[in-house]
């Protein structure tokens, strides 16, 4: 029978997983303690969450068998939360500075994802840059109309300069 604090362990990836837009399984052996903490501050500021535990518990948490094939050695889980690509983009730029993780699999959507699905995930626009390309998107029509609403009121005042500096020139 598993102790209590395993199955405290399993509830609670159970429920991580449950809220997470995807997942990531990761090989972070090779990395040093420093290493670990500012890869977990920039997965935070993604708003995500990495988390070391055993990879039995993982394999329960997440539905045994799904992720077998890449619990092997020490690994960690990274829960990308609010938007299912920051995580992973943070995962990777830090894999590309470092040199130091394996990316072994993902996890989303109640699908298992091999290490290229999660590396084109990774090259998705996040979240936040869809918005503003939405937006970007939406307010172009209508800068366009105030800027030739505006150029015939442009031209009128430059060709009036014009005449005036065409006066001008021919008073003195």
């Amino acid at each position: 029978m598993p102790s209590q604090k395993n199955q405290d362990q399993i509830a609670l990836l159970r429920d991580k997983v449950a809220n997470a837009a995807s997942i990531t399984i990761v090989d972070y052996s090779g990395t040093t303690v420093n290493d670990q903490v500012e890869l977990r501050k920039q997965i935070a500021a993604a708003g995500g969450e990495m988390l070391v535990t055993k990879n039995t518990l993982i394999d329960i948490a997440v539905g045994k068998g799904k992720l077998t094939d890449s619990l092997t050695g020490m690994n960690a889980i990274v829960f990308s939360n609010s938007d299912a690509v920051a995580a992973i983009k943070a995962l990777f730029s830090f894999h590309d500075e470092t040199e130091k993780l394996t990316i072994k699999q993902g996890y989303m959507e109640d699908k298992v994802l091999s290490i290229e699905e999660v590396l084109a995930l990774s090259k998705l626009p996040g979240k936040d840059e869809l918005i503003a390309t939405l937006i970007a998107r939406i307010q172009g029509p209508s800068y366009g109309l105030v800027n030739v609403l505006k150029a015939g009121q442009k031209n009128l005042v430059y060709a009036l300069k014009a005449l005036q500096d065409k006066k001008a020139q021919e008073t003195a």
